[in-house]
C-alpha cells in the first residue's frame, strides 16, 4: 500500500516538473513583454523593477492587428470547416463501405502524415500558380490537403465505436445516407470532432511558412506574417515582437480552455478504438 502511495506521489512529482518545464517559455513571453529593451537583455529572468503597458499598444498598432487578426480567422475558420466535412466524409465512406480499394485509400491517407511539407511546397506553389490560386482560396484547399490525412485518421478511428446497426434502423426509417451521416453518425463524434477543430486550428493559426509562400498582398497578411515587421535586418524590437506574441496566443488559448474537456476523449476514441 505504502509502495503505491510513494508511486503515485513520484508520478504526480514528475508530472509538476514537466508542466512547469512547458510552462517556463510562455511565462517568459508574457514577462518580457511588459519589460523595455535594456532590461530584456539586462534582467531576462527576473520580473521587471517597473511595468510597462506600452508594449501593447505599440504592437497593436504595428501589427495592424485588427485587420491581421481578420485575416487569420478567416482562413482559419474556412480551412478548419472544409478539413471537417471532407474528412469525417471520408472516413465514414471508408469505414462503412470497407474493401481493397478502401484499405489502399486509408493506407494512402495515413502514410501522407509522414511526408514533411518542405518536400512539397515548390512543386505545391507552382501548381497552384498556374491556376491563379495564389490567394486565401487557395491556401484553404492547401490546409484541407494537409490537416485532412490526420483528421481522416481520427474520425476512421472513432467511427469504429459507432455501431452499423444505427444506419441499418435510419435505412429502415426511409434515411438516405447523406441522412444517416449527419443527422444519425455525425453527432455522435463531437469528441473527434473538438479535437480536429483544436489540433488544426493551432497549426493553421500559427503557420509562417505556407502563407508566406502564398499570401504576397499588402492587407492580406496574417498575424504570423505581420510578426515579420519586428525582426528587421539589423535591429529586432524584442519587447514589441513578445508583446505581439502574447496577442497572436490569446485567441487560440481561449479556444483551447473552451473546448479542452472534448480533447483527450476526441483522441482516445480516434486512435484506440
Amino acid at each position: 500500500m505504502k509502495t503505491e502511495k510513494m508511486h503515485k506521489w513520484l508520478v504526480i512529482l514528475l508530472g509538476l516538473v514537466v508542466s512547469l518545464a512547458w510552462l517556463y517559455p510562455f511565462v517568459l513571453i508574457f514577462i518580457n513583454s511588459f519589460k523595455t529593451r535594456r532590461e530584456i537583455f539586462t534582467n531576462t529572468l527576473f520580473w521587471p523593477e517597473e511595468l510597462t503597458f506600452e508594449n501593447y499598444p505599440r504592437a497593436y498598432d504595428d501589427l495592424d492587428y485588427t485587420r491581421s487578426f481578420m485575416n487569420s480567422l478567416m482562413i482559419t475558420v474556412a480551412s478548419i470547416i472544409v478539413i471537417v466535412l471532407f474528412s469525417s466524409m471520408a472516413a465514414y465512406a471508408l469505414s462503412r463501405y470497407p474493401g481493397k480499394m478502401s484499405s489502399v485509400i486509408y493506407f494512402i491517407c495515413a502514410i501522407t502524415m509522414l511526408i514533411p511539407f518542405q518536400s512539397l511546397m515548390i512543386p505545391l506553389v507552382s501548381l497552384f500558380g498556374r491556376f491563379d490560386m495564389l490567394n486565401r482560396v487557395g491556401l484553404t484547399f492547401m490546409n484541407l490537403g494537409f490537416g485532412s490525412s490526420m483528421s481522416i485518421f481520427l474520425y476512421f478511428g472513432a467511427l469504429r465505436s459507432v455501431p452499423k446497426s444505427l444506419d441499418e434502423a435510419a435505412i429502415l426509417d426511409g434515411a438516405n445516407p447523406f441522412q444517416i451521416f449527419w443527422r444519425v453518425v455525425f453527432p455522435l463524434l463531437k469528441p473527434t470532432t473538438v479535437t480536429v477543430i483544436i489540433l488544426n486550428s493551432i497549426r493553421i493559426w500559427n503557420d509562417y511558412l505556407l502563407p508566406s509562400l502564398v499570401i504576397n498582398k499588402d492587407g492580406m497578411y496574417t498575424i504570423p506574417l505581420q510578426m515579420y515587421y519586428f525582426f528587421g535586418q539589423y535591429t529586432t524590437q524584442w519587447e514589441l515582437a513578445l508583446a505581439g506574441l502574447v496577442l497572436a496566443i490569446i485567441p487560440i488559448i481561449l479556444l483551447y480552455m473552451f473546448l479542452q474537456k472534448h480533447i483527450i476523449q476526441g483522441i482516445t476514441e480516434g486512435a484506440t478504438k
